[in-house]
């Protein structure tokens, strides 16, 4: 096989890092066009919210069915679905008069886009071009929300004040079409269709022997692993309850922390500041921690994640008793450095556990159990306040969850079936 002067893979990364820049901030944009269209049509604000929350199940509904088309089509296919639907979704909006408009066009459309160009989708087939760097290459690709946040939504914000929230999100829909759309081409399901292999290596001489593998456990790794297969180990269902749990406790914390902080006396502007913060300390968190996970294994990741889930929660509680600005700045740390550092780990477990031509099909399937966790967290959230009118059972509930997430990975064990670089021995290379 042949090697590329500049390793291929590290391009699979740049167009994933804008596609995500672009794909989830799109998403995320709903925040700042909810207010000037209650404004304009004057719907309650559950109504109106509730389109961003049906996206969010679309996204879950969607996620098997990508992982399937993911292992028969390769990426091109879904990620040009994915701009299709986004780009529609935005440049349709709108055009709406009524709630129904609303949920098909920032709803469906733009959730169901979202997913294919999001977290999910780009998992299906980025842990493929890596062995020894997977978690680095992970971390620097999804950067690309944080980055894209920074400079993307000032941009859409400033477009509103100025021209209007339908004139802003056409520009988004151009935006999306015009760089990702040729983007997208440049994709591949896994390096082998190139002729390369993973990481850049060269591809092993039959004089040198069997070629050196990062596989602990040859029994395990041997099997074709189908998702009827996965489905009957345990490993699948303490991953897909740790998964749950972690997008749980994420989407609980984010959606209720600003209203919490004001009501236990913190400044509007400065609680809303922090949620920001949280998403700007993710971006060196998710870098340092998916790279780490290279050295010390993803178990080791995925459990300081979840403690600092955990700590954040503790920490939340603390304030209410002594609300001050450390307190504030360890929350931001707790959540964005630490608990956000996750991210880049959710694609190589599964890989990891159940590398293989169904991997996208079994990795679909867990994110659809776990984005239900992630809307289940703020509604279950805002049902235990409104029963309780308080949030110290929520926080206590949260805590709980992410020590049980903290512990299924060790369940789950990816480090005993392939070994992440800085675990291998030393006469073993990837």
């Amino acid at each position: 096989m042949r090697k590329l002067p500049i390793f291929y893979g590290w391009v699979i990364v740049g167009v994933v890092f804008i596609s995500m820049a672009l794909g989830v901030n799109a998403r995320t944009a709903f925040s700042l066009l909810f207010p000037p269209m209650l404004s304009e049509f004057g719907w309650e604000r559950g109504l109106t919210a509730g389109a961003f929350s049906f996206g969010f199940l679309i996204s879950a509904l969607l996620s098997p069915v990508l992982g399937r088309w993911m292992d028969r089509f390769g990426p091109i296919l879904v990620m040009e679905l994915g701009v299709v639907m986004l780009a529609a979704g935005l440049l349709l909006a709108p055009y709406t008069s009524q709630p129904w408009h609303l949920y098909l066009t920032l709803g469906v459309l733009v959730g169901g886009g979202s997913v294919c160009l999001g977290y999910s989708g780009q998992s299906l087939f980025l842990p493929n071009w890596f062995v020894r760097k997977r978690g680095m290459a992970m971390s620097l690709a999804f950067a690309g929300v944080g980055i894209g946040s920074v400079i993307i939504l000032p941009w859409v914000q400033s477009t509103i004040d100025v021209a209007g929230w339908r004139t802003a999100c056409v520009a988004m829909g151009i935006a999306i079409i015009v760089i990702l759309a040729p983007l997208n081409l440049l994709l591949r399901k896994r390096p082998e269709d190139m002729g390369l292999e993973p990481d850049g290596d060269r591809a092993p001489d039959p004089a040198d022997g069997p070629a050196p593998t990062n596989v602990v456990d040859k029994e395990w790794a041997a099997v074709d692993w189908t998702l009827r297969r996965a489905l009957s180990t345990t490993r699948f269902w303490w991953l897909a309850t740790g998964y749950f749990s972690t997008l749980f406790v994420w989407y609980a914390v984010q959606v209720h922390q600003t209203k919490y902080l004001v009501e236990i006396g913190y400044d509007a502007t400065l609680a809303a500041w922090a949620l920001g913060f949280v998403s700007l300390a993710g971006i060196p968190g998710q870098i340092f921690m998916g790279t780490l996970s290279d050295r010390i294994g993803r178990e080791w990741i995925f459990t300081i994640s979840n403690l600092g889930f955990a700590c954040t929660y503790g920490v939340l509680i603390a304030m209410q008793y002594w609300p001050s600005m450390p307190l504030l700045f360890a929350m931001v740390a707790c959540q964005g450095v630490l608990g956000y550092g996750i991210t880049p780990v959710f694609g190589p477990v599964v890989a990891e556990i159940f590398q293989g031509k169904h991997y996208g099909t079994i990795f679909g399937t867990l994110m659809f159990l776990a984005i239900t966790g992630g809307a289940a967290g703020p509604w279950i959230a805002g049902l235990l306040h409104d029963w309780y009118r308080t949030y110290d059972y929520v926080f206590a509930l949260c805590i709980g969850l992410s020590l049980l997430s903290a512990a299924t990975i060790w369940f789950a064990a990816p480090g005993k079936v392939r070994a992440v670089a800085g675990k291998m021995k030393p006469t073993t290379r990837p």
